[in-house]
């Protein structure tokens, strides 16, 4: 396991990330949103800030072989794929918010001696063929439903499909972009660029990347004890991944299963969210499942999963 302090231009520096299906989606509301805000406000100039610990895994070459908009990236220009275990929310955040600044800035502008394009290259998605071809930097594998979200509503991109699923998750994502755009607006030209240094070079992490041999659905829950507790909806979902790559079966039908799992999280995550004003809550509708399931209202709710 490596370990290193670093700033997010060097964690951006020839790698690219992927949310995995085992984590949950972007889960920041205005609280955590005024936090991060105020915590970069308030940083000296001179200063760092020490933002947590970022954990990464190192996607096997059997799985990112499959990415055919990022393959080119990882061989001809030997970027680095990984997947996020622990970080995700401050991570994405920060991410936001550096797309959220480049599109207050003109073409001929630079922040901290960096053009908008290199900006846009470093932490959003590089190219090729003249721009056809994209890949991101950061962001959710293709079948999340929050990849659209973040592709089309956050760093403006155009989709070339009609599938973008509404979920509590997707809402977040959009939230923290109108959060951010409003307080952008509210800075002078000389700020920004403040700002943009601030979040790309002095906010630091705790950097590491786990082995093969850590059963990394263990150490996301293990680590999301910390922080934003995740729900014992998204408690479930991890644990239904960790048990179905147990089972004494073909990798084509373990991944089926996987699929299954999380396509009735997309599901359910979709149903959650209808009403924008006032989304349902995850463990209060996991608790009414519980309830219909077993036939017996007067039951005690308890953690409806099996720790292995």
């Amino acid at each position: 396991m490596d370990e290193q302090l670093v700033s997010l231009s060097k964690i951006f520096t020839e790698r690219i990330f992927r949310i995995p299906d085992y984590q949950r989606g972007y889960s920041w509301g205005e609280k955590q949103l005024k936090d991060f805000w105020n915590d970069l406000a308030q940083l000296d100039n001179e200063s760092d800030h020490y933002t947590g610990v970022l954990t990464l895994e190192t996607v096997p070459e059997e799985e990112y072989l499959h990415w055919q908009d990022d393959i080119w990236i990882i061989k001809s220009k030997r970027y680095r794929p990984f997947f996020v275990v622990d970080g995700q929310q401050r991570l994405t955040t920060a991410i936001i918010l550096i797309q959220t600044i480049i599109e207050q800035i003109s073409e001929k502008e630079k922040l901290n001696y960096d053009s908008k394009k290199d900006i846009s290259r470093k932490f959003i998605f590089d190219s090729k063929d003249n721009g056809i071809s994209r890949s991101y930097i950061f962001g959710y594998q293709k079948d999340n439903p929050s990849y659209e979200t973040l592709k089309t509503k956050v760093f403006c991109e155009k989709s070339h499909t009609a599938e973008e699923l509404d979920t509590v998750y997707a809402q977040n994502l959009e939230h923290a972009k109108t959060f951010f755009k409003k307080h952008i607006k509210q800075l002078q030209k000389e700020d920004l660029g403040t700002i943009y240094t601030k979040i790309s070079q002095q906010l630091l992490f705790n950097l590491f990347t786990i082995t093969r041999e850590i059963d990394v659905c263990v150490a996301f829950e293990t680590m999301n004890n910390r922080g934003k507790p995740l729900s014992q909806l998204e408690l479930l979902k991890n644990r239904l991944i960790y048990l179905s790559l147990k089972f004494n079966d073909t990798d084509e039908e373990k991944l089926a299963l996987r699929n299954t799992i999380n396509n009735c999280w997309k599901s359910v995550y979709h149903n959650l969210g209808r009403n924008k004003e006032n989304p349902l809550n995850d463990d209060q509708f996991l608790q009414a499942h519980y309830f219909v399931y077993f036939g017996d209202n007067e039951a005690r709710f308890t953690t409806p999963y099996i720790r292995a």
